[in-house]
């Protein structure tokens, strides 16, 4: 059995405070009032060990704040610039640094279908991006070179761009395009190794493509044209039946999720494996046959043999994000660390998997089942399963499920342990509710049963859509935007009297202004 782990690496995060941003609406029409925040992105490139900064995009402003312990709200405002473009509506936004001084820069895209490159220090445009034939709905930066970045469009494409000053001339410099999507897209995602990546839309369509060796040469020059790829190596529409607006690697496994659903999908594409060589981009299933729904490079289906090309896993369950799209998840994942999935969705709660607890509950369970395991040797329960208790006066049955509860274990420490002398299977030791309880939000054995939440967090504006959830590189903060021009500030880990945490009630900020500190002219 695992040595016990510490308290601290169950926490799951709870609201620590609220920021709102108050917009100046007096150069906008009506319906462009810029109310509310459609992403957020930390910095990822500083030493986890020093005060995160995250970005938060809406349609006309980014605010860069710096989170921190030892402040009184646990946020300051260091930046604050609007693009006064016209055209512009943002909506996505993916951080980078300088190729020679390592500045921090942030890349902001939108309606316009431009991506702008600003250097954070000074809240200045140094770049503008040109190419898509539409409105950019997400971008990515490639985890093992910060100068390569993804951009996915409504022209149904995902351009790769180069920061590199070598490509100045031609910044994009592959083109993944033709045989993938119908029609506009809204997620795309690199995979940690930085060869593949994952685009989704409005097709229902989720593609996986394998990309060339970026940035291209050829006989040392660079090349005129962005290399062009026509077929992804996996593509499928049968995963979800609706907008397809989040996608996400954990390892060489896809999340996604898809609007009116109210779920979020862990699947497997059979066959692949990051670790294996990348497969040729003539190796990509073409078109041809169109009647398949699912088209692999990685499982391949014949007439005389046609093996599972992709797996559903398991389900995690959101409810009430309604008729809402563009609702993003975000995991944190560490490998020292445990995964973490968050979502927001349109009714200002914020739900929290730890996916080490699926695990935990699937051990605890066997062995406490286990027909040859030494009955007099307690068994171990990590104290996140605790049992259902319930507490009311004078509630004759409840007073008798407390004294039943009592029997039910003894408990020590954080993870416990369950007294199993006497007590011999889990239907004596545990309330049916409190096993369906657990099996609800643990249980991995049924793929069509959504998993519920471990933990929920509430944002007090009522009625508040999510829109992106982000994690701070230590894993320590999450920040969720969204509408109302709220952001919800989550912590864990964090030491300090829980009592006191309990009672103190979320901060907001000062309302803030709007400015023009930086514009494309």
């Amino acid at each position: 059995m695992p040595s016990a782990i510490s308290s601290d690496e169950w926490d799951l995060p709870r609201l620590k405070a609220s920021i709102v941003f108050e917009d100046d609406y007096q150069n906008l029409a009506s319906d462009d009032q810029d109310t509310e925040f459609f992403d957020v992105k930390f910095y990822p490139y500083s030493d986890v060990t020093h005060d995160p900064i995250f970005a938060a995009v809406s349609k006309k402003h980014v605010v860069i704040y710096r989170l921190s312990n030892q402040a009184n709200p646990p946020f300051e405002l260091v930046q604050l610039f609007r693009d006064d473009d016209k055209d512009a509506l943002n909506c996505s936004c993916t951080w980078t640094k300088d190729p020679e001084t390592e500045v921090p820069y942030l890349c902001v895209a939108g309606r316009d279908a431009k991506i702008k490159v600003y250097d954070v220090v000074q809240g200045k445009l140094v770049k503008v991006l040109v190419g898509h034939g539409g409105e950019i709905n997400d971008l990515a930066t490639c985890p093992t070179n910060f100068l390569l970045i993804a951009s996915a469009s409504e022209d149904t494409t995902v351009r790769i761009w180069s920061l590199d000053p070598a490509h100045s001339q031609q910044p994009c410099v592959c083109l993944l395009a033709g045989e993938g999507h119908s029609s506009g897209l809204l997620t795309v995602a690199f995979h940690n190794g930085g060869r593949y990546i994952l685009s989704a839309g409005h097709d229902n369509v989720i593609c996986l493509w394998t990309l060339p060796d970026l940035p291209p040469q050829s006989n040392g020059k660079v090349p005129s044209k962005p290399i062009v790829i026509h077929y992804p190596h996996f593509f499928t529409s049968e995963v979800h039946s609706g907008i397809v607006d989040c996608v996400a690697f954990f390892g060489d496994l896809v999340l996604s999720r898809a609007c009116h659903e109210d779920i979020i999908v862990l699947w497997r594409i059979e066959g692949f494996s990051s670790r294996d060589p990348p497969p040729e981009i003539s190796e990509a299933p073409t078109t041809s046959d169109t009647e398949r729904l699912t088209r692999s490079a990685f499982a391949p289906a014949t007439a005389s043999a046609c093996p599972p090309q992709y797996t559903r896993l398991l389900e995690f369950w959101t409810p009430h994000c309604g008729h809402q799209f563009y609702l993003r998840f975000k995991l944190f994942h560490d490998k020292d660390k445990h995964p973490v999935l968050a979502f927001g969705n349109a009714k200002a709660t914020i739900f929290f998997w730890d996916l080490a607890r699926l695990g935990g509950y699937h051990q605890f369970i066997s062995e406490v089942r286990d027909p040859d395991r030494d009955k007099t040797q307690p068994v171990h329960r990590p104290g996140w399963l605790a049992p259902i208790q319930h507490r009311h006066k004078g509630d004759a049955v409840s007073k008798l499920k407390d004294a039943a509860s009592d029997r039910e274990s003894v408990v020590s420490g954080r993870t416990g342990s369950v007294d199993l002398e006497t007590q011999l299977d889990l239907n004596t030791n545990y309330s049916q509710e409190t096993l369906e309880s657990w099996e609800l939000k643990y249980d991995m054995t049924h793929v069509d049963e959504p998993i519920r939440s471990h933990s929920q967090s509430g944002i007090s504006a009522k009625d508040f859509v999510a829109r992106q959830v982000a994690w701070s590189a230590s894993g320590e903060w999450c920040v969720v935007v969204g509408s109302k021009n709220l952001a919800g500030i989550l912590q864990r880990w964090h030491k300090k009297d829980r009592a006191d945490d309990k009672e103190k009630k979320p901060t907001k900020s000062t309302r803030i202004e709007g400015s023009c500190d930086s514009n494309e002219s």
